[in-house]
């Protein structure tokens, strides 16, 4: 049987951490004057007293955490952390209601970075900064976070860090769950302050330093100006391509190479696909600006590289409108809204060890077909793919297909009345579900989500939330075996 005590006792302890947040941008709205002080001290007090309601009325016999109570906790806490967050939009009166509001706060946690505000530099700071905050927050997972912190509330974490991280990899930096999420937090924050410090020190301005630096390493996307990274000097460009790089790298491997064991980075097959494929497709993309383009060499390259590496990782900066060079280039840039960066990153989308596994088995398939007799098997970094791991892949790439494609067939209905119904369709739904940011059409990289319908902003919402947690976590909540007391 479900422990649903367990599971409204730790959504009380979420809700807590995130109103404790919210004193960040409001402390910093009462230093510089901003009006908008008070709607963050109300959404402060609205968070702090319902999850304290929550926490002191509800008080389980048991603090064990078991799969289900685990899946439960993940789900209902991304809700319960999208709908807080959502708070000082609504109360700010910038937004046009609550389904704005909830599309902004979940974009922001998913790391999505898709926006309904139409011009961004009107906004107070101190939004402006809570915008950058959420996606800080759901770059690494707020459960993860909480997963480390639990064990001094004497609850144990271990099935909430596999419900958070249901990818098909299993390497730990740590046998210990806690050590583990310790260890990955304090990579987190070391290289957002890393990059925080060489912005300022390149000439962005603190404020603007500080907000880019942690949507960068969140891989989020959000930025505190309208046209993105596109007025930033070169240097920072360049910059920001690298850390974006490096945040799409399993942070496994980020540990080990910190560590000086270089040789095992680049032993990792999915690391390498990661390598080759960026490199390939910014050859492919910088010829093609150049001949179509007739730009300055250098341009076309950092053109090219920023946006692909951009999109890949799922950051979704913009420095470009590659949707106004040729058809081919739109083509190929919504190719890479399904691509995704590195397994244990901060990026969304399919993840290119699930590609790996894919392509490794549909061409072993065939050897199959020559040999029926033989046993052959799939490996990844020199390990034999366990069955259950080849299922999960392939489960997972079928139902990702199948939510785009009924995701897209629903979406064309809402945007009926876009100029083009069904590649703004197909758009949005590839790039909520990624985790990405800019899409197609008229959901383009210079464009926003401002003019969806609220029925079309609340179904986005919903697939930004099953993008981020990779489908399973959510969609297994809607199956009788999970419901069943055996």
């Amino acid at each position: 049987m479900i422990n649903f005590k367990i599971v409204l006792n730790v959504l009380s302890i979420i809700s807590f951490f995130i109103s404790l947040l919210m004193l960040i941008p409001l402390s910093y709205a009462a230093i510089v004057g901003e009006s908008t002080q008070q709607a963050f001290a109300l959404s402060f007090v609205c968070t702090i007293v319902l999850s304290a309601i929550l926490f002191f009325s509800i008080k389980p016999k048991s603090k064990a955490i078991g799969k289900r109570e685990g899946y439960l906790i993940v789900s209902l806490g991304w809700i319960c952390i999208a709908i807080f967050s959502s708070l000082p939009y609504y109360f700010s009166g910038l937004t046009n209601g609550a389904v704005d509001s909830l599309f902004e706060s979940v974009s922001g946690l998913t790391t999505t970075g898709a926006t309904i505000f139409t011009d961004i530099e009107i906004l107070p700071r101190c939004l402006l900064l809570w915008r950058s905050m959420t996606q800080w927050i759901g770059g690494m997972g707020i459960i993860v976070l909480t997963v480390a912190l639990f064990p001094l509330l004497g609850i144990g974490g271990v099935e909430l860090f596999v419900a958070e991280s249901p990818g098909p990899t299993s390497n730990k930096i740590h046998p210990r769950i806690k050590e583990t999420a310790k260890r990955l937090w304090l990579l987190y924050v070391m290289l957002t302050v890393l990059l925080i410090v060489i912005l300022w020190f390149e000439g962005m301005t603190a404020f603007d330093a500080f907000n880019h630096g942690l949507t960068t390493i969140a891989t989020g996307g959000f930025s505190t100006k309208n046209a993105s990274i596109m007025n930033f000097s070169p240097l920072i460009q360049y910059t920001l391509m690298l850390f974006m790089f490096i945040a799409g790298i399993n942070y496994s491997l980020i540990y080990v190479g910190i560590k000086g064991k270089f040789g095992k980075i680049w032993s990792s097959d999915e690391f390498r696909a990661y390598v080759y494929f960026l490199s390939l497709s910014i050859l492919f993309v910088t010829s093609a600006f150049y001949v179509l383009d007739q730009g300055n060499v250098e341009v076309c390259f950092r053109n090219a590289g920023f946006q692909i590496v951009s999109m890949v990782t799922t950051t979704g900066f913009v420095i470009t409108d590659y949707t106004l060079i040729h058809p081919l280039i739109t083509l190929f840039f919504f190719f890479l809204l399904f691509a995704g960066a590195c397994a244990g990153s901060t990026a969304g989308g399919i993840k290119f060890i699930r590609h790996i596994v894919f392509f490794k088995n549909s061409t072993l398939e065939f050897k199959r077909l020559l040999h029926p007799n033989a046993l052959i098997r799939i490996r990844i970094d020199n390990k034999i793919v366990a069955p259950r791991i080849l299922t999960h892949v392939l489960v997972f790439l079928l139902i990702y297909l199948l939510i785009f494609l009924i995701g897209t067939f629903f979406m064309t209905f809402i945007l009926a009345d876009f100029q083009e119904p069904l590649l703004s369709a197909a758009g949005a739904v590839a790039t909520t579900l990624g985790n990405v940011g800019p899409a197609i059409s008229q959901l383009g990289p210079t464009d926003n989500f401002a003019l969806i319908p609220p029925s079309g902003k609340m179904f986005l919402s919903l697939i930004m939330l099953l993008g981020r947690l990779e489908l399973f976590s959510i969609l297994i909540l809607f199956t009788p075996y999970f419901w069943r007391i055996n």
